[in-house]
């Protein structure tokens, strides 16, 4: 093996340093209080999943999943995301036992990159799914419970952007004229190409009624206040009463100033079939998570039954939660004979039962101590004097 090849990591992977390790606890312990006190109970599923379950039931691109092979010949993934792998536990076991479930997670998940961009291709996720409850009242608890979680991490400038997949279905259905120009359109509010979006229009030499509502519709539908300012691009259906009483439940419950409409959201997550949302906050480019109503899914296993949650991406969380002041002093203590080592390890582990963090080092084991030194905020150093009683 080269030298280079030797300190190389496949491709999108990541190694953990302590202090990232670190707060990524916290954002889990913080997590797990939070989500447990209302209600939700946590699960794990198996790193590996059988492709023919989740691997073609989750909406990741076939391209992105991590495939192989076991003894037996069956062709298996590493889970490309967490909402599958849940589904596919609750249909075959939880609900049977309890109806509807709220069940929360944090765990890693796996998407192949094909180039080397600087995204991970394997990053831990949290979120919750409420899993045999159809009513609008689950989609707002999924979304209050997303609020109260990011201020509970101390983040106070974010947004949640809302949608419904099926209203823009039927704005895409009612203004193109065959299924593949919807499908064009839906791919480039995916891939947030608005730009891309109007030239498509343009290029598909529609009546100039379907063509400017298009058109008009994509430069407003980012400012709609109001559900009633969608109407004018859609017949009032079942989908815009939802919205309906889903922003109301929001208001009442005094979260309104984090919510904005944004009737272009589009996800290649497929499976969602209702409500959609994303959450931004200030200090990342990137969402940090996103989520919605996907009743289809459980379809797949054979269950008839209401679902939404959201997943937030842990390593996006990371780099807007507010820097905390270290708490714990740090204490280095050395000793240099063999005979200061019990001393040495007293005055250790009485510190530590004073609860500061103590490293016990031998000075002999040391090359550089003055570089040691400067990981402490305290060096303390046992010496003969210490062992006179």
């Amino acid at each position: 093996m080269s030298s280079i090849k030797m300190f190389e990591k496949p491709l999108g992977m990541r190694d953990t340093f302590p202090i990232t390790y670190e707060k990524t606890e916290e954002v889990r312990q913080i997590g797990r209080e939070f989500l447990r006190a209302r209600g939700f109970d946590f699960i794990q599923t198996p790193s590996l999943e059988y492709f023919d379950t989740v691997g073609k039931a989750s909406a990741i691109y076939d391209a992105s999943l991590f495939k192989l092979v076991d003894s037996q010949g069956n062709t298996l993934v590493l889970r490309p995301d967490m909402t599958t792998p849940i589904a596919r536990v609750a249909t075959s076991k939880l609900l049977k036992e309890k109806i509807p479930l709220r069940l929360a997670y944090f765990a890693n998940v796996f998407r192949a990159q094909q180039t080397e961009g600087g995204r991970p291709a394997e990053f831990g996720q949290m979120g919750i799914e409420i899993i045999g409850d159809g009513s609008v009242f689950a989609d707002a608890e999924v979304i209050m419970t997303v609020i109260h979680l990011i201020q509970a991490f101390g983040i106070d400038s974010f947004k949640i952007t809302i949608g419904h997949a099926g209203v823009l279905n039927c704005i895409l259905k009612d203004y193109t004229e065959s299924k593949e120009q919807a499908d064009a359109l839906r791919t480039l509010l995916v891939e947030r190409n608005y730009v891309g979006f109007e030239q498509a229009v343009e290029s598909f030499n529609l009546p100039k009624t379907k063509s400017d509502a298009l058109l008009q519709f994509i430069s407003e539908a980012t400012n709609f206040v109001t559900i009633q300012d969608i109407e004018k691009y859609v017949r009032k259906n079942d989908a815009l009463e939802y919205m309906q009483q889903l922003v109301e439940l929001i208001d009442a419950a005094n979260l309104s100033e984090y919510v904005a409409l944004d009737f272009t959201l589009s996800s290649h997550m497929n499976y969602y079939t209702g409500m959609l949302f994303e959450v931004f906050a200030e200090g990342s480019g990137f969402a940090l998570g996103n989520g919605g109503r996907y009743d289809g899914l459980l379809q797949h296993f054979g269950t008839k039954v209401g679902a939404t949650g959201f997943g937030i991406r842990v390593d996006r969380l990371l780099e807007v939660i507010p820097s905390k002041p270290t708490t714990s002093e740090s204490i280095g203590v050395i000793f240099e004979e063999e005979a200061l080592f019990i001393k040495a390890l007293e005055m250790a582990n009485s510190l530590r039962e004073e609860g500061k963090r103590v490293t016990l080092q031998s000075r002999k084991g040391l090359v550089d101590e003055d570089a040691f030194a400067k990981h402490f905020d305290q060096i303390l150093y046992v010496s003969q004097e210490d062992l006179v009683e």
